[in-house]
């Protein structure tokens, strides 16, 4: 073994000291490489198998090929240039090369209810969610840091909340020992109805310490205990006592806490003193790799015009993406015109364009979860002005719908109101970079339908 061989451990550890790197990115990006080979002044560093793809070569050539580029040099006194290159397409190495096996049956991620498949390594990062991605690994780092405390997620159904909170858990399972607990808003609720049926003090107990007796604690969507006083009022306790001990919280949701108009005002101050941050649906390039990396669970590949056939057509949700793959995977589609007919039914590519009124009318209603007849009534309630005013903004902006027009699907005489609307509406969009995203993202969501 060469030099480099004997001393590619120093050498990373180096390279975190000199460019400053984390613990978190140093564990997932760097601590893995393994050293491949020295010719022609080009060192080859390869990538395990285990957590080896296409987007985290990318990633890595983008981030990490300057640093070890330098360090390589000083060290071998001469300019030295470097090539990262997946385990895999490297045959000949494959017998020097130990993977990296993640231990999942331990029995800390079994009580701490993670999903095992959601880790960092393979979460897609693009400009959709990277501020998300950048304070989660901050999360995993240092739980409980006063400025992340809590951590807030936000965003549309299916856009990988739940992954990145659950590569939290990993992540801090796999490097401290400190104990993890994530669970659904709706599995807390139900404990908490169980508790006050059988009211008895041993199960009141019982069901307290198992989440206040944690040091971080992953509540995905946090919309659907609006509304349930009990619940509530268990979980703000809950949340106070892990705050107060400086225990890590991370919290999920479908909008951001200032539009979520029934929410208790404690909680919207709580939610709102920590670190907020938002992902919107990811762009066709993530789109692409999304599927990219997620065909790598399946025995055979699905041709690259089929993969982008299907990004470039939905557009809105992970889900949907990794869903459309399966039916085209189950359908043994092998040219695009075999996946057209298997998609037929989920992706219409003759479907009209043009935005119109009830299209942006579904998109509101589906966001804010009202009935689309509240908007269009006479209704004054306080939850139905915001999304009918965002409604008369969206139709003159996204569609040729005149004021009076507006005014006539709204039953309105007088196109005044519906002028009043629109530049309420714009003026928040000026002032409040939150609503601005809000905005951004029920067009996204009106544009997929």
């Amino acid at each position: 073994m060469d030099i480099l061989g004997l001393q590619w451990e120093n050498i990373k550890q180096n390279i975190q000291v000199e460019y400053d790197i984390t613990d978190i990115a140093f564990n997932i990006w760097v601590k893995p490489l393994k050293y491949g080979k020295c010719e022609n002044k080009v060192v080859t560093i390869l990538i395990p198998n285990t957590n080896g793809s296409p987007e985290m070569l990318k990633y890595i050539e983008k981030n990490y090929t300057s640093c070890f580029q330098s360090a390589l040099s000083d060290l071998l006194q001469d300019n030295y240039n470097v090539k990262f290159l997946l385990e895999e397409d490297m045959q000949t190495e494959k017998s020097n090369i130990v993977p990296i096996v993640a231990d999942d049956s331990s029995n800390a991620v079994k009580k701490s209810n993670l999903n095992s498949k959601y880790r960092f390594e393979n979460f897609i990062v693009g400009p959709n969610n990277n501020l998300a991605h950048s304070a989660c690994l901050n999360v995993a780092e240092a739980p409980g840091r006063d400025f992340n405390n809590p951590l807030f997620i936000y965003g549309g159904s299916g856009l990988g909340k739940t992954h990145l909170m659950t590569a939290i858990g990993h992540y801090i399972i796999e490097n401290t020992n400190l104990k993890v607990l994530y669970v659904t808003s709706e599995e807390f609720t139900n404990e908490v109805i169980n508790m006050f049926r059988i009211k008895d003090n041993a199960s009141i107990v019982k069901m307290r310490e198992k989440y206040r007796n944690v040091d971080v604690l992953l509540i995905d969507d946090i919309q659907f205990i609006i509304g349930k006083s009990s619940t509530q009022e268990e979980f703000f306790h809950t949340f106070n006592t892990l705050y107060q001990n400086g225990k890590a919280i991370v919290i999920s949701s479908d909008k951001h806490p200032v539009h979520m108009k029934e929410l208790d005002e404690r909680f919207r101050s709580r939610f709102q003193n920590g670190l907020l941050v938002d992902i919107q649906p990811p762009e066709y390039e993530t789109r692409v790799a999304i599927l990219q990396k997620y065909a790598e669970n399946f025995d055979y590949k699905i041709p690259n015009n089929i993969i982008n056939y299907i990004a470039e057509n939905i557009k809105s949700n992970i889900r949907e993406l990794e869903g459309a793959y399966n039916q085209v995977y189950a359908g043994h589609a092998q040219t695009l015109d075999d996946a057209k007919e298997i998609l037929k039914d989920t992706i219409s590519p003759d479907k009209p364009a043009v935005i119109t009124p009830p299209m942006i009318l579904k998109g509101i209603s589906d966001y804010y979860h009202v009935d689309p007849e509240d908007i269009t009534s006479k209704k004054r309630n306080a939850e139905i002005v915001l999304p009918r005013q965002i409604f008369m903004y969206l139709c003159r902006e996204m569609t040729d719908t005149t004021l009076k027009g507006v005014a006539a699907l709204l039953d309105k005489k007088d196109h005044s109101t519906v002028l009043h609307g629109y530049n309420k509406v714009a003026d928040e969009i000026k002032k409040d970079p939150d609503f601005r995203e809000t905005i951004e993202a029920i067009k996204n969501k009106i544009v997929s339908l």
